[in-house]
């Protein structure tokens, strides 16, 4: 973890999920970690460094803020500028818990509906599209985790995710004439 994280509030938030982590069960587990996330982030506790605030140009920024030493989760904190999004993506069989830290986000949610394996061509249907403000938070269970996010509104957004794991890989899926085609992507750090 960089020096730019060592502060008490951040600490405490560590303490916390180290806590909610350690629930048995993955939907109890995502829940708890909602929770503690919303009520951080939604009081104010929680304040990040200008530094980690900071877009990146041409693509979201991701930064890892905590790995856990056991391996049980890892924090990132994600900046979108205006405009900026992913594409339609999984989280790799990872649970994952989303909290809004500043801005505004909107969340596309989807689900498998059909395609041919095979040949890499999936079909979606369109499930929910949320959009979430400050100290709101969802989660992704596996096998429901396919969606995009989207900045929206009138200033950069920041978001704070825990995963289940660190998320070095997901698959992204590219529209073509019949579907979406999956595609394997390494994911790394922004600076």
């Amino acid at each position: 973890m960089t020096t730019l994280a060592r502060c008490q509030t951040i600490d405490e938030l560590l303490r916390r999920l180290d806590g909610a982590v350690g629930v048995s069960d993955e939907e109890s587990r995502c829940q708890e970690v909602k929770r503690v996330l919303s009520e951080a982030v939604g009081s104010g506790e929680i304040r990040l460094d200008s530094r980690w605030l900071a877009p990146a140009e041409g693509s979201y920024a991701r930064r890892l803020l905590h790995r856990d030493p056991a391996g049980r989760y890892s924090v990132l904190v994600m900046v979108w500028d205006l405009g900026q999004r992913t594409a339609l993506h999984d989280h790799g069989g990872n649970w994952c818990v989303e909290c809004v830290y500043s801005g505004q986000i909107e969340v596309t949610s989807y689900s498998i509906c059909g395609g041919r394996a095979e040949q890499g061509i999936v079909h979606f249907k369109e499930e929910e599209v949320v959009r979430a403000g400050v100290g709101q938070a969802g989660a992704l269970i596996p096998p429901f985790e396919y969606h995009i996010l989207r900045q929206s509104g009138e200033a950069p957004a920041v978001t704070l995710h825990v995963y289940g794991g660190e998320l070095t890989r997901c698959h992204i899926y590219e529209p073509v004439e019949d579907g979406w085609r999956r595609r394997s992507k390494d994911l790394s750090y922004t600076d």
